[in-house]
């Protein structure tokens, strides 16, 4: 029951992580790219320091924490917002999108050999069937499947970058609450974007001046609720339910954000895309193991049912 629980939750992330890409797409056009996702990033850890004070969860990390949290902050927020953003520049965003599509996969890869998470048969075949379904959906575009291209190389490495860190979650989490480290690794990983920023968009500060109100609205909901709230539940399900597992419900990130686009840009949606979430549902439900749960739920009922007395 718990589990299923934190499957919930871990869907009601993936809804706010899928409406969020659009919110993205609205804030990178109206910002330099960099020196809003360090200032949205830093939002982020701010609230997450909030949010666990007012528990009294935080604490001074051990010297062995700061290097988890050095690493995932790397990982995590520098590496992969910087290869992303490279990568989407210099491909197609059909490209960019099956590539990121095979993250579940490529993380459960990951743990099998790094943390020795071997996954079941039922388990492998919602692996393939979630990344079948964001092959179709993602597809479903309409541009058609480019060459590969260095861009296509830098999103790879994004998310393997992003795949290393919940290996690298799961393991810091035997001591120190993911939650926790969620806001070191948002309040270091900010830090080092801003002062890329500073290279890479030297104009980025003064551009600031000029963004709307509006827009600033849309920052600051991104970072609290997608990037803060968002990174705290999902890392604490790593933390609960391991890598691989909640890795899965990342696959749902492109139904939602399919319905985010729809209602905030105004694109369409075509049957295709629908077709595409059948398989990614049908992923969910085997990778993640809700399936094997409900069939031991079953057996156990027949079970007690054969030893009910008459």
């Amino acid at each position: 029951m718990k589990n299923l629980k934190i499957y919930l939750i871990l869907v009601g992330t993936m809804v706010v992580w899928g409406v969020n890409v659009p919110v993205l797409k609205i804030i990178v056009e109206r910002f330099m790219p960099i020196t809003a996702t360090s200032i949205r990033i830093f939002i982020a850890g701010i609230t997450v320091f909030v949010i666990l004070s007012w528990f009294n969860l935080v604490r001074k990390p051990t010297k062995k924490e700061v290097i988890y949290i050095v690493l995932g902050s790397l990982l995590s927020v520098v590496f992969h917002h910087s290869f992303l953003a490279m990568g989407l520049t210099k491909t197609t965003a059909v490209n960019g999108g099956l590539i990121l599509g095979l993250g579940p996969l490529l993380t459960a890869i990951l743990a099998s050999v790094l943390l020795k998470e071997i996954p079941s048969f039922i388990r492998v075949i919602g692996f393939l069937l979630g990344s079948l379904g964001v092959f179709i959906t993602v597809l479903a575009g309409g541009n058609g499947l480019s060459g590969g291209s260095v861009g296509d190389l830098y999103v790879f490495l994004a998310i393997t970058s992003q795949a290393l860190s919940f290996i690298l979650i799961s393991k810091a989490a035997k001591t120190l609450d993911p939650r926790l480290l969620t806001g070191y690794m948002l309040i270091i990983g900010s830090i080092i974007l801003f002062i890329i920023s500073l290279i890479k968009e030297p104009g980025g500060l003064q551009s600031l001046s000029k963004v709307e109100g509006s827009s600033w609205a849309w920052l600051l909901a991104s970072g609290i609720f997608a990037t803060a709230l968002g990174h705290m539940i999902y890392n604490f399900a790593i933390g609960r339910i391991g890598a691989a597992e909640a890795s899965i419900f990342m696959n749902l990130n492109i139904f939602f954000a399919l319905l985010g686009s729809a209602l905030l840009l105004g694109e369409q949606i075509k049957a295709a895309h629908l077709f595409g979430v059948v398989f990614i549902v049908a992923g969910v439900i085997l990778g993640s193991g809700t399936y094997e749960i409900l069939m031991l739920r079953r057996i156990e009922r027949r079970k007690r049912k054969d030893v009910s007395p008459l």
